[in-house]
């Protein structure tokens, strides 16, 4: 299946590229038509011919965020021995290297109508998986990993915090609670 990116004309993938450049560059606030089209050295009118307003243009870049993490997520399973971890991983490396792209997703309401349809529900798969389907874990585990990344981002945590000891901690008391299917595989010859 083509990704989100692809199924874009040329003008509208230049647009959100332009889009996603301005966000991280200027943060939510920056991101704006005007700004854009400056960037672009267009005319902000012209932005609508490819999308109806700015909601429109963070929704996609929203959707092709969830598609990334899905992937990276798909990845991180692959080659984990403990699900969870490499989950957890990859969530907090996506949001290190994208902080506002991040904040986008995960730090304001969502409107969900405007996403492209099934891009939510790719990213959350992976956790449902490793979390034997139950959602009250999956989302339990979301909101230990999203509490735990925004308060790093926003530089929360107190000078000299041991934020690995911290995620190993939360996602041991997580994984102890996942179904045995879930558990972490032990490597042959481990106790």
């Amino acid at each position: 299946m083509a990704s989100i990116s692809d199924r874009l004309s040329p003008r509208a993938r230049q647009i959100v590229a332009a889009a996603r450049t301005l966000l991280e560059e200027r943060g939510r606030a920056g991101l704006s038509m005007r700004n854009l089209a400056a960037e672009l050295g267009m005319r902000a009118p012209s932005l609508y011919k490819h999308f109806s307003s700015k909601e429109a243009i963070e929704a996609i870049l929203i959707s092709i965020g969830f598609e990334e993490q899905a992937a990276l997520f798909e990845a991180a399973l692959e080659r984990a021995g403990a699900p969870l971890a490499a989950m957890a991983a990859a969530y907090r490396d996506y949001a290190r290297a994208n902080p506002e792209l991040y904040r986008l997703m995960y730090d304001s309401p969502l409107n969900r109508a405007l996403l492209e349809p099934g891009s939510e529900e790719a990213a959350a798969a992976p956790s449902l998986r490793v979390t034997g389907g139950d959602q009250h874990l999956a989302r339990a585990a979301w909101a230990f990993a999203h509490g735990m990344t925004i308060f790093e981002l926003n530089d929360r945590f107190s000078e000299g915090a041991d934020l690995d000891a911290a995620w190993r901690r939360g996602l041991d008391a997580l994984q102890a609670a996942a179904p045995p299917a879930a558990a972490p595989r032990r490597r042959r010859g481990a106790p």
